[in-house]
């Protein structure tokens, strides 16, 4: 085992319980059964037809963050990054900063043709582009002080309330019928050097935002969210910092939906292993997402880096087991409902500059920060690293059903799949028929097709 290597030593010291419990845990949660009636146009039932069933989609929500939509330095980087993005992804996060989308006081940037702004894409592009590829778009996120404009600093309680009722109902009429995911407060942990207004220091802030956002959003899923190390890192109890704070917030009436947890594994090369310890365990990933689980709320992975550190084969390999293995992890447990990857690119992280010469030196150089440089799942010159391949082997192969059924004598085909959209074909005496059919965790799962003989 290579030095580095051993930051993967709990994966395998616990990977008989880790398969065991995923594959328990994939078979119980994420799949069940349809049953198909194919009948004629009299509504006889046909016995015997040969019926195809091909997953098209997932259920579960796999995404990105969409930051570089169309901001590559070149067009062909841009047509390479819109197309590995959407044959691999069925969600997409969305740059809400409120800096982005009001720099000025009353100055908007949603409309397709705004002023551009490096990682910050206009929305109704992004809107767009989810909509040409079937891609659910997410919104990240209404309440996030540490994006605040410029214009609203050391603004009073009353004044940043306003201004933020203003930007919930801006936002709610251009896209709470286009979004259903809505992150209403994001990172709300940060110390007191991170506050920009006074209402980041008041006491109501969580709850008054959520109760806002239930103004505006009344038919949308309201999700929490929190960076990694206090819904991972803390002591996996009731006390902890995040779920203390969330279970206030729902006493006072919070309506919130859904908890949303950051992973990202910002740490220095040399420091990796010992940073790594209590969220590269398998054992505590499963024991913190029961502990949330006892809300009975969604879960959600929002913001995931794993870094590769360099672009050397050992490294992204090791890279690509980790994610395949963190992945696995979170796929299984019953309440977990989407991961979001953060960035799909090398060198174009928050904090990364993208220049060529400065991505190229990061090899092996700790001051430049390689795990913002060398986080994504494709370089820097757009070619997949092991993890892109592995991840889209997850999600399209390993966790897909394709089946070849019979219809009974009472002209049911009957099968167990991955919930999501499939395309289905019957054929019977020479005559076909297609439809589409939507496998769902919640309902009842049965369908009627009918052929015209």
């Amino acid at each position: 085992m290579s030095e580095r290597r051993k930051v993967f030593e709990l994966f395998e010291a616990q990977k008989d319980y880790v398969a065991d419990r995923v594959r328990s845990g994939i078979e119980q949660y994420r799949k069940g059964y349809a049953d198909i009636t194919v009948k004629d146009s009299a509504g006889n039932v046909i016995p015997g037809a040969r019926v195809k069933v091909t997953q098209k989609s997932h259920e579960f929500k796999f995404g990105a963050n969409l930051f570089m939509l169309d901001e590559m330095e070149t067009a062909e980087k841009n047509e390479t990054y819109k197309s590995r993005f959407a044959d691999l992804f069925n969600m997409a996060t969305l740059p809400f900063y409120w800096d982005a989308t009001e720099p000025q006081k009353g100055h908007t940037r949603y409309a397709k043709d705004s002023e551009k702004l490096y990682r910050r894409p206009p929305i109704d592009l992004c809107i767009e582009f989810c909509r040409q590829h079937g891609i659910e778009p997410r919104e990240h996120a209404l309440a996030y002080e540490h994006f605040v404009p410029q214009w609203l600093y050391g603004a009073t309680v009353s004044e940043t309330k306003q201004a933020m009722e203003q930007r919930y109902r801006e936002i709610a009429e251009r896209y709470a019928d286009k979004i259903p995911t809505i992150e209403v407060t994001n990172e709300m942990s940060w110390g007191l050097d991170r506050g920009r207004t006074a209402f980041y220091d008041a006491p109501d802030y969580v709850e008054w935002c959520f109760k806002l956002a239930e103004k505006y959003f009344p038919a949308n899923q309201l999700v929490i969210n929190e960076a990694t190390r206090h819904p991972w890192g803390d002591n996996c109890r009731p006390t902890d910092k995040y779920y203390a704070y969330i279970e206030a917030n729902l006493l006072k009436g919070a309506r919130i939906d859904a908890i949303g947890s950051q992973f990202h594994m910002f740490f220095r090369r040399e420091n990796e292993y010992e940073n790594t310890r209590y969220f590269y365990n398998p054992e505590l990933l499963y024991r913190h997402m029961d502990l949330y689980a006892n809300f009975g709320k969604p879960l959600q992975v929002t913001e995931v880096t794993i870094p590769s550190y360099s672009w050397e084969p050992e490294d992204e390999e090791l890279q690509a087991d980790i994610i395949e293995n963190l992945y696995s992890i979170w796929f299984s447990h019953p309440n977990m409902e989407q991961i979001v990857y953060w960035n799909l690119v090398d060198g174009y992280a928050h904090l990364a500059d993208p220049d060529p010469e400065k991505i190229k030196a990061s090899q092996g150089n700790m001051t430049l920060g390689e795990n913002y440089y060398h986080g994504g799942l494709l370089r820097y010159d757009m070619s997949p690293k092991p993890a892109y391949y592995r991840m889209k082997d997850l999600i399209q192969k390993k966790w897909h059903t394709e089946e070849q059924l019979e219809s009974n004598r009472n002209g049911i085909a009957r099968f167990k799949g991955f919930y999501g959209t499939y395309d289905v074909e019957i054929e019977y005496q020479g005559k076909k028929v297609n439809r589409e059919i939507r496998l769902a965790s919640k309902g009842v799962n049965r369908f009627e097709a009918v052929i015209e003989l």
